[in-house]
């Protein structure tokens, strides 16, 4: 008999945003350090490429931020000739990051991403820097 997967409920979030918006090509779940955490992805770039440059995107947002005194990291999108890569914030610690083609529709994937990234943040027990600075 087969171990449960820990992460199904997770995976099963994943790939409903990568077929309920048209467009998506790909979800990767990264830490703040660019190390993949888990991913749905079926071809296109390396998934660990996606989350390092999902870090990278929010390195560089994080500090946008804190100098224009805006707040914390929320989301960011880049839009480049061929799609799309939208990253969000799970919790802390985390990011969810979306691959997109050109056809994507960036509006329907913010209003369906952002309630994801709480439920991911609540199945993956992310807890916030300041109580324990670690995945629980």
């Amino acid at each position: 008999m087969q171990p449960s997967d820990p992460y199904q409920a997770v995976r099963a979030e994943l790939a409903a945003l990568r077929h309920q918006v048209t467009g998506v090509r790909g979800c990767v779940i990264a830490g703040v350090d660019g190390l993949l955490i888990l991913h749905d992805t079926e071809t296109g770039p390396e998934p660990h490429d996606i989350a390092a440059l999902a870090a990278g995107a929010h390195g560089i947002s994080r500090t946008c931020g804190a100098a224009l005194n805006q707040g914390t990291f929320q989301e960011v999108t880049i839009r480049n000739q061929g799609g799309y890569l939208a990253v969000y914030a799970v919790g802390e610690l985390a990011l969810l990051a979306v691959i997109g083609d050109s056809g994507l529709n960036i509006a329907r994937l913010h209003l369906e991403a952002r309630p994801v990234t709480s439920r991911l943040a609540s199945l993956l027990r992310i807890q916030t820097v300041e109580t324990s600075g670690y995945f629980g």
